[in-house]
Protein backbone atom coordinates (compact mmCIF):
# COMPACT_ATOMS: atom_id res chain seq x y z
CA UNK A 1 0.00 0.00 0.00
CA UNK A 2 2.72 2.67 0.51
CA UNK A 3 3.81 2.74 -3.15
CA UNK A 4 -0.15 3.52 -3.50
CA UNK A 5 0.09 6.57 -1.22
CA UNK A 6 3.76 7.82 -2.93
CA UNK A 7 1.69 7.70 -6.46
CA UNK A 8 -0.70 9.32 -5.11
CA UNK A 9 1.49 11.72 -3.20
CA UNK A 10 3.43 12.41 -7.20
CA UNK A 11 0.16 12.99 -9.17
CA UNK A 12 -1.41 15.14 -6.60
CA UNK A 13 1.87 17.95 -7.54
CA UNK A 14 2.54 16.78 -10.50
CA UNK A 15 0.75 19.80 -11.47
CA UNK A 16 2.49 22.03 -9.47
CA UNK A 17 5.97 20.90 -10.79
CA UNK A 18 4.96 21.38 -14.48
CA UNK A 19 3.42 24.36 -14.11
CA UNK A 20 6.70 25.74 -11.43
CA UNK A 21 9.15 24.44 -14.05
CA UNK A 22 6.93 26.31 -16.99
CA UNK A 23 6.84 29.86 -15.00
CA UNK A 24 10.56 29.05 -14.39
CA UNK A 25 11.58 28.55 -18.31
CA UNK A 26 9.67 30.99 -19.71
CA UNK A 27 9.62 34.05 -16.42
CA UNK A 28 8.87 37.20 -19.20
CA UNK A 29 5.78 35.47 -20.33
CA UNK A 30 4.99 34.83 -16.55
CA UNK A 31 5.65 38.21 -15.23
CA UNK A 32 3.38 39.66 -18.40
CA UNK A 33 0.32 37.09 -17.22
CA UNK A 34 1.37 38.52 -13.41
CA UNK A 35 1.19 42.30 -14.38
CA UNK A 36 -2.28 41.68 -16.47
CA UNK A 37 -3.76 40.55 -13.16
CA UNK A 38 -1.76 41.78 -9.97
CA UNK A 39 -1.55 45.55 -9.30
CA UNK A 40 0.80 46.42 -6.70
CA UNK A 41 -0.76 48.59 -4.28
CA UNK A 42 -0.01 52.75 -3.75
CA UNK A 43 1.49 52.01 -0.48
CA UNK A 44 3.88 49.76 -1.43
CA UNK A 45 5.14 51.20 -4.63
CA UNK A 46 8.24 52.76 -2.99
CA UNK A 47 9.48 49.77 -1.44
CA UNK A 48 8.09 47.94 -4.69
CA UNK A 49 10.81 50.19 -6.93
CA UNK A 50 13.41 49.81 -4.08
CA UNK A 51 13.41 46.17 -4.96
CA UNK A 52 13.54 46.70 -8.71
CA UNK A 53 16.05 48.68 -8.19
CA UNK A 54 17.86 46.50 -6.29
CA UNK A 55 17.53 43.72 -8.11
CA UNK A 56 17.32 45.05 -11.88
CA UNK A 57 14.20 43.17 -12.82
CA UNK A 58 10.73 44.20 -11.85
CA UNK A 59 8.40 43.35 -9.60
CA UNK A 60 6.05 40.93 -11.61
CA UNK A 61 9.14 39.32 -12.76
CA UNK A 62 10.23 38.59 -8.91
CA UNK A 63 7.00 37.50 -8.75
CA UNK A 64 7.61 35.15 -11.77
CA UNK A 65 10.39 33.61 -10.35
CA UNK A 66 9.01 33.35 -6.39
CA UNK A 67 6.14 31.31 -7.58
CA UNK A 68 7.88 28.92 -10.01
CA UNK A 69 10.20 28.65 -7.09
CA UNK A 70 7.25 27.81 -4.60
CA UNK A 71 5.75 25.41 -7.40
CA UNK A 72 8.63 23.13 -7.54
CA UNK A 73 9.88 23.04 -4.00
CA UNK A 74 6.73 22.90 -2.12
CA UNK A 75 5.83 20.37 -4.71
CA UNK A 76 8.79 18.43 -4.51
CA UNK A 77 8.73 18.30 -0.22
CA UNK A 78 5.11 16.92 -0.71
CA UNK A 79 6.50 14.06 -3.58
CA UNK A 80 9.81 13.16 -1.43
CA UNK A 81 7.31 13.16 2.16
CA UNK A 82 9.87 15.61 3.69
CA UNK A 83 7.88 18.77 5.18
CA UNK A 84 4.94 17.71 4.12
CA UNK A 85 2.92 20.19 6.05
CA UNK A 86 4.85 22.94 5.36
CA UNK A 87 4.60 22.42 0.84
CA UNK A 88 0.75 21.18 1.49
CA UNK A 89 0.44 24.92 3.43
CA UNK A 90 2.22 26.84 0.43
CA UNK A 91 0.75 25.12 -1.94
CA UNK A 92 -2.95 25.69 -0.40
CA UNK A 93 -2.03 29.73 -0.52
CA UNK A 94 -0.09 29.76 -3.38
CA UNK A 95 -3.70 28.00 -5.12
CA UNK A 96 -6.01 30.60 -3.25
CA UNK A 97 -4.15 33.71 -4.32
CA UNK A 98 -4.10 32.23 -7.83
CA UNK A 99 -7.22 31.70 -7.76
CA UNK A 100 -8.19 34.62 -6.77
CA UNK A 101 -6.44 36.62 -9.02
CA UNK A 102 -6.30 34.49 -12.24
CA UNK A 103 -9.61 32.78 -12.11
CA UNK A 104 -11.88 35.30 -10.92
CA UNK A 105 -15.40 34.10 -12.58
CA UNK A 106 -17.23 36.36 -11.02
CA UNK A 107 -16.08 38.62 -12.73
CA UNK A 108 -16.66 37.28 -15.91
CA UNK A 109 -19.61 36.21 -18.93
CA UNK A 110 -20.32 33.70 -21.19
CA UNK A 111 -17.40 31.12 -21.59
CA UNK A 112 -14.92 32.68 -20.13
CA UNK A 113 -16.82 32.81 -17.41
CA UNK A 114 -17.64 29.16 -17.66
CA UNK A 115 -14.23 27.74 -18.15
CA UNK A 116 -12.64 29.82 -15.17
CA UNK A 117 -15.53 29.01 -12.95
CA UNK A 118 -14.48 25.06 -14.00
CA UNK A 119 -10.91 25.75 -12.89
CA UNK A 120 -11.91 27.42 -9.69
CA UNK A 121 -13.73 24.27 -8.64
CA UNK A 122 -10.71 22.35 -9.85
CA UNK A 123 -8.43 23.95 -7.61
CA UNK A 124 -10.95 23.59 -4.95
CA UNK A 125 -10.35 20.18 -5.36
CA UNK A 126 -6.76 20.42 -5.46
CA UNK A 127 -7.18 22.45 -1.59
CA UNK A 128 -9.04 19.72 -0.36
CA UNK A 129 -6.32 17.28 -1.25
CA UNK A 130 -3.27 19.26 0.29
CA UNK A 131 -5.73 20.16 3.30
CA UNK A 132 -5.38 16.30 3.60
CA UNK A 133 -1.93 15.97 3.10
CA UNK A 134 -1.26 18.79 5.61
CA UNK A 135 -3.45 16.90 7.71
CA UNK A 136 -1.45 13.42 7.44
CA UNK A 137 2.27 15.32 7.47
CA UNK A 138 5.20 12.80 7.04
CA UNK A 139 2.65 9.74 8.33
CA UNK A 140 3.50 6.33 5.86
CA UNK A 141 0.96 3.78 6.26
CA UNK A 142 1.66 0.87 8.32
CA UNK A 143 2.52 -2.12 6.85
CA UNK A 144 0.66 -5.12 8.31
CA UNK A 145 3.61 -7.05 10.23
CA UNK A 146 4.36 -3.63 11.93
CA UNK A 147 0.15 -3.46 13.09
CA UNK A 148 -0.42 -7.24 13.86
CA UNK A 149 -0.69 -7.99 17.40
CA UNK A 150 -1.50 -11.16 18.82
CA UNK A 151 -5.29 -11.88 19.60
CA UNK A 152 -5.92 -11.81 23.38
CA UNK A 153 -6.75 -14.82 24.83
CA UNK A 154 -9.80 -14.78 27.97
CA UNK A 155 -8.83 -17.48 31.16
Amino acid sequence: MNIVFVIGRIALVLIFMISGGQKLMDINATAADIAAKVTIPGALSGLAAQISSATGMTIPQLLAIGTGVIEVAAALMIAANIGTRVGAFLLIIFTLVATFYFHDFWNMAGAARTDNLAHALKNLSIIGALLVMFVLGPWRPARAVDTFEPAQTRY
